[in-house]
């Protein structure tokens, strides 16, 4: 995989690993992981909402009147 950054990006980047003292691709694969554990996260929580509707919506409707 080849990741193409603008100018800007790799100055962004650069600096922000010098200052952490890690390498780019170290702040890269980060940010990576977050970003998937994230989304990963987010998922269940909308799939556990979606079964806590279903479960109670007949007392959720009730309070909605």
């Amino acid at each position: 995989m080849t990741l193409r950054l603008n100018d800007e990006q790799t100055e962004a980047l650069r600096k922000r690993a010098d200052e952490e003292g890690r390498s780019m691709q170290q702040i890269v694969l980060s940010a990576l992981e977050e970003y998937l554990a994230r989304r990963s996260d987010d998922e269940e929580v909308h799939r556990l909402g979606v079964k806590s509707v279903e479960r109670w919506r007949t007392v959720l409707d009730r309070l909605g009147q």
